[in-house]
């Protein structure tokens, strides 16, 4: 989906305002009466406070930097979000999974499990707010826990699938990958590779 500018949370506003953050990644996020999130910023930890300055709501802020990018935990006293889309998101009656990745271009994407009827109720009623567009629909199948891979190798190898990376003969590449997660190749390839690694000694070590 995707936001204009006046019904951006302060973060995402704050992304596509000529910082150095270009995608945050929501992975965690606590209900409108506890509001604490946990999110992954594509840069480093001073440009992430330059973005987070912009929350007027945030009580407390913590922040760890990893190989490509910083954690931050947040909490506020206020959701500071669109309250009509806020209500929608709470309402809808279906679950949203992790992240919810919010880009500079104003654009938000996420992956919703629910019932059909229930889904297409939300897709209609988001639509009737915001640009909306339907990237793909599946059959939800849960997440193998015995596999140690991060969030983002995740979907990386996902995006992989999805674009025919893994099909003999070979009908997508690393850069299709890249498109999808909005990021760069060399950033793509080694989340991939990170990915099939572990995937890989977890099937060697349970044998």
């Amino acid at each position: 989906m995707r936001y204009p500018p006046a019904r951006r949370h302060p973060i995402h506003r704050a992304i596509g305002e000529g910082t150095p953050i270009t995608r945050m990644e929501l992975l965690q996020w606590g209900p409108r009466s506890a509001i604490t999130s946990l999110s992954w910023y594509d840069g480093d930890p001073d440009a992430v406070r330059a973005v987070l300055s912009a929350v007027d709501s945030a009580t407390t802020t913590e922040l760890v930097a990893d190989d490509d990018g910083t954690y931050a935990f947040l909490r506020q006293d206020a959701y500071e979000f669109d309250d009509a889309l806020l209500d929608l998101i709470t309402d809808a009656g279906v679950v949203f999974l992790p992240p919810i990745t919010f880009h500079e271009s104003g654009a938000a994407s996420f992956e919703a499990v629910g019932e059909t009827a229930l889904l297409s109720a939300f897709h209609e009623a988001l639509s009737e707010r915001l640009d909306t567009r339907i990237e793909r629909v599946t059959d939800f199948h849960r997440h193998s826990s015995g596999v140690a891979i991060t969030d983002r190798q995740r979907a990386a190898i996902e995006a992989a699938v999805s674009v025919g990376y893994y099909e003999v003969p070979r009908s997508g590449t690393v850069a299709d990958v890249a498109r999808m997660l909005d990021c760069t190749t060399s950033t793509a390839g080694e989340l991939l590779r990170k990915g099939e690694a572990a995937i890989v000694r977890s099937f060697a070590t349970s044998r």
